[in-house]
């Protein structure tokens, strides 16, 4: 080889090119660097290459790709998001509003925004895929080390994360009925049992829940405030059922909503962490900052388990513009202050105009609130759909009778109290609407 020019010597057959080629694809199995085979499989159609070449005998294989699929994951349900807003003013040609999701009616954090703007024009470049600025900001937040924070998509990957590592076929998964549904979907995912304990009252029963605890528990799932009831459980008989939950039986401890519980100290949890090693606490920049859109949230949690999750998780699961406006987010401390202020006195206004209504409102501690209708929670809903307001039946949730309205701002909430008033009104008298 001379001046980096590649020299190759070619034996000649006494066949033309094109024959020599022909011949050589034919006979030869195609070379692919110094080692690799790559072998040309007659096209017989049959299938006798499997066993002609290897001697196998899988002709008479009848399994489908479906027979693949294990049972437990054959009946799980499927996450049913709220009906879009651009569908339902397409379809019924009206302006709507949409209180069905528990999204952020003022939107983004500005600063969050402008950090987004800012770093767009580098998404052909991937991500920071350790978050490592943001797993900073939120250490130093919350008095812990960046290995104790984990970054996800959303609070949803991390529910599911946790369940994959630590649940299997042979475990137990336990949550509480009429909560985030996502919760039993990780756990039945995992192949593990599903064990749902009773509400009461709308709300945990941290009591009956300690009580259902067996050896084969692996996980419990709650959340604080509850989706979609708004119930919300305190410091008190929350560390009592720490104290009585296993050192090896995790606790999830999902947060999304916290930010709304006013009457709730925000720092107790992160407080029972240091002192329990089994616990692991959701929290979301879906709600509060308003970045629903850009799926992020984060999980405080110890070390050997974070370490775990990130095994499993996607590369690059969060991009560089949600990652940016997330961290700005963080620090826009009056966006945030004007959110919780707006929702408190919006969902006392709301709950005030359902209870005159006639209704009876659970107490919430989140951006929504709960109500029982009656058997015609979904043609109410579907009533209210076709006036412009948009809500939530909680019939996939385990709540046949009752509806979600999540709180908007003063101009949505007064739609959707007026359109209720309305639908109340030709109802009257003619079903069992009229006697909630």
């Amino acid at each position: 080889m001379a001046g980096g020019a590649l020299s190759l010597k070619v034996k000649s057959t006494g066949l033309s090119g094109q024959n020599r080629n022909a011949k050589n694809a034919k006979d030869r199995p195609l070379q692919r660097g110094a080692n690799a085979t790559v072998r040309k499989w007659p096209l017989s159609g049959s299938g006798d290459w499997r066993q002609n070449i290897w001697g196998s005998r899988l002709e008479g294989m009848t399994r489908t790709i479906e027979d693949l699929i294990p049972d437990y994951l054959r009946g799980l349900p499927v996450y049913v998001p709220g009906k879009p807003i651009e569908e339902v003013e397409r379809e019924l040609k009206i302006h709507a509003v949409k209180l069905a999701s528990n999204e952020n009616p003022l939107g983004p954090s500005p600063k969050g925004i402008a950090a987004a703007k800012a770093v767009l024009a580098d998404s052909n470049r991937y991500p920071d895929g350790g978050t490592h600025a943001l797993r900073e900001a939120l250490a130093e937040r919350h008095g812990v080390s960046p290995d104790e924070i984990f970054i996800g998509l959303g609070s949803s990957e991390l529910i599911d994360l946790a369940a994959r590592v630590l649940l299997r076929a042979g475990l137990q998964g336990l949550t509480s009925e009429g909560t985030y549904a996502p919760f039993s979907v990780a756990i039945r995912a995992s192949g593990a049992e599903l064990v749902l304990a009773q509400q009461r009252e709308f709300a945990f029963d941290l009591r009956g829940m300690a009580k259902a605890i067996t050896p084969t528990t692996g996980v419990i799932y709650l959340a604080n405030p509850n989706n979609p009831t708004g119930s919300a459980f305190g410091r008190e008989e929350f560390y009592e059922c720490l104290a009585a939950v296993p050192d090896g039986v995790l606790v999830v401890l999902d947060e999304a909503y916290i930010h709304y519980a006013l009457s709730m100290g925000l720092r107790d949890s992160v407080e029972a962490y240091r002192k329990r090693k089994n616990l692991l606490i959701l929290r979301t920049f879906s709600k509060v900052y308003g970045l629903a859109g850009l799926r992020i949230g984060y999980a405080i949690g110890r070390p050997e388990l974070l370490s775990a999750m990130n095994k499993l998780r996607t590369p690059f699961n969060t991009s560089g513009v949600a990652q940016a406006a997330a961290l700005a987010a963080l620090d826009d401390k009056e966006h945030v202050t004007r959110c919780i202020d707006t929702n408190a006195a919006e969902r006392e206004r709301l709950s005030d105009g359902l209870a005159k209504l006639g209704f009876q409102p659970v107490p919430s501690e989140a951006n929504f609130v709960f109500i029982v209708v009656g058997p015609e929670a979904k043609a109410l809903s579907d009533d209210l759909l076709q006036m412009g307001v948009i809500v939530r039946p909680l019939g996939w949730m385990g709540f046949p009778e009752a509806i979600r309205i999540s709180v908007g701002t003063a101009e949505e909430n007064d739609k959707c109290l007026s359109a209720m008033t309305q639908v109340i009104s030709r109802r009257a008298g003619k079903s069992e609407l009229a006697a909630r």
